[in-house]
Formats: C-alpha cells, structure tokens, sequence
C-alpha cells in the first residue's frame, strides 16, 4: 500500500473515535492554582536526587501557610552558619551549598488590624482600595519590585554577599528576574538619585543584623501584594537578622512624607530552603495571568510602558 493511503487510512480511524476517547489519551495540564499547576513563567523543576540541587519552584513554595508542604520534617534547626572569622553568613555554609530565602511566619500586614495599622494618607488609602479591586500589580507585569515585595515570592530570593567587593546582592528570582545591589563600604546616599525600582541602598552590620538604608525609589511598584501605594519621598530601613540555620528575621521602617502620615514598622520570618538555586525565568512565559500582566482586551489598563523596564 501506498504511504499516502497509510495516512489516510490512519486518520479516518482517528476521526471515527469519539471525542472523549481522544481527550483521554492527552495530557491533561492541571488548571492554574491547583497542585502541580506551573506557576506564571516557571521553569519545570528537574528531578532531584538526594545530594542534587533543585533548579525550579522551591517545594515549600507555598510560603508561611504550607510551610513544609510536600516535604518530609527535617531534623531542627542548628546555628547560623559562620565564616572562618565568626561573621554570619546570609546564604549556605559554604560557598558551594545552594539555597533560597522564602517568606515564612508574619508575612506583611495580613490581618484586618494590621492593615488597619498602616498609617495611611486618605489619597493613598483610596488608591489602596483601588488596587485591590483592579489587580493590576506590577511585579506581575515583568516589573521589578522594591522594599518587601521580592520577600513575598513562592520562588524567593537569593542573598549573595562579596565581602570582596564590598557589596551584597539580592536576587529576586521570579517575575521581573533583577536584583538589588546593597553598597557595604562606607560610602552615602548620593545628592542627585534618579529614582529607580530598588533604590539606592548602603548597608552596614550591626553584630549579627545586617542594616540597610535605600532612599531614591521611583512610584512604579507596589510596596506590598495588597498594593500599598508610596512616593518618591520614601525611605526604608530594614535589619535582616540570622536567627539559626533555618530561620532570617526580616525588620523594616517605612518613612514616606508623600503617602503616610507617620513611621510604619512590620516584619516577617524568611524560611532557607536548602538546595534550590537561581533558575531561568521568563516572565511572559506560560503565563497563567496574562490579563494581570498586560490588562487583556480592557481599554483602562495602561500600555504606554514596556513589560520589561
């Protein structure tokens, strides 16, 4: 029999088989949000072996409310890890063990009180109102994010200190894929910042905490995942403490003449999962929220931007 008459053949058999039969044989994706489901642009996660490193999602992606979710519990918590001249290490032990910070207990103001607590000019309080029922946030747009917002990830984020150069990095792994350069060599805040998404930070230690100061932020972010609203008159401190192996205590003081009427404080624990390391990322990749990103076929939302800054 001829080839062509093969192909015929075999797609006339095809098309006599009722639609569910079909449907059965293909791989069904589960929905977005269900267990499994491939978060917006993630990378799959590669099989992972008792000594292997996981390139991917971290498992206790689901953050402070499933805390250990599909894991099985570890023995507790040891010390800080330390260098050889005692200072306290923000990542592994070692420079070859791999590993992530992920948001844990006290995640930011998630309470009715809490929320309540912020000290809110009644313009910003409006556009607060306003973002929560227009979920358009720009971390989710391809937008890098300052302040608390990267500790709030399911993919978390990765702390690299070069005490070489004087400098420590904060890679914010998923959406906008960036990082924040903290300045550890004595130098300050420049006269004439051009406002930009993570500011301009100098950081110092104090024992075991690592200070940072960062002013100059541009207004193209949301402070929060609930959308709390600044200016560019913002200034933070945060203190990041190393409590134990396991544990970083992450402090912050919000000071913003524009949009608060007074010093706001919060924190919130970061939980270290151990063998995870940056992965590639792409953010418009199967993304499961396109409408959030570029606003779908609405006319309200706001184009003028690129996704990618």
């Amino acid at each position: 029999m001829r080839p062509h008459r093969l192909i015929l053949r075999a797609a006339a058999v095809l098309l006599s088989l009722p639609a569910a039969a079909l449907l059965a044989q293909q791989p069904q994706a589960p929905a977005a949000g269900q267990q499994g489901a491939p978060a917006q642009g993630q990378a799959q996660p590669q099989g992972r072996g008792r000594d292997s490193v996981q390139v991917g999602v971290p498992e206790g992606r689901a953050g402070a409310a499933g805390a250990g979710r599909g894991r099985a519990a570890g023995p507790p918590p040891g010390p800080a890890p330390r260098s050889a001249d005692g200072k306290v290490l923000l990542g592994g032990a070692t420079p070859t063990e791999k590993g992530v910070w992920l948001p844990g207990g006290g995640v930011v103001a998630t309470t009715p009180a809490e929320r309540a607590a912020i000290p809110l000019q009644p313009w910003a309080a409006a556009l607060l109102a306003d973002r929560n029922a227009n979920q358009l946030e720009p971390h989710t747009r391809c937008k890098p994010s300052g302040v608390t917002r990267p500790f709030l990830t399911p993919y978390g984020v990765e702390i690299v200190d070069l005490p070489e150069l004087q400098r420590i990095y904060i890679f914010d792994i998923g959406g906008p894929h960036t990082y924040r350069t903290i300045y550890m060599d004595g130098r300050t805040h420049p006269a004439n910042l051009a406002p930009s998404y993570y500011g301009h930070s100098i950081g110092w230690w104090e024992g075991d905490t690592l200070v940072v100061d960062t002013t100059g932020f541009n207004e193209g972010f949301w402070l929060d995942r609930r959308g709390t609203p600044h200016t560019e008159k913002l200034r933070t401190l945060e203190r990041l403490t190393r409590m134990d192996s396991a544990t970083m205590k992450y402090e912050y003081t919000l000071e913003d003449p524009g949009a608060l009427t007074g010093l706001y404080k919060g924190s919130m624990n970061l939980r270290w999962e151990a063998g995870t390391e940056l992965f590639e990322y792409v953010c418009q990749q199967a993304n499961y929220a396109s409408e959030l990103m570029v606003g779908g076929a609405r006319s309200s939302v706001d184009r003028s931007s690129p996704i990618v800054p």
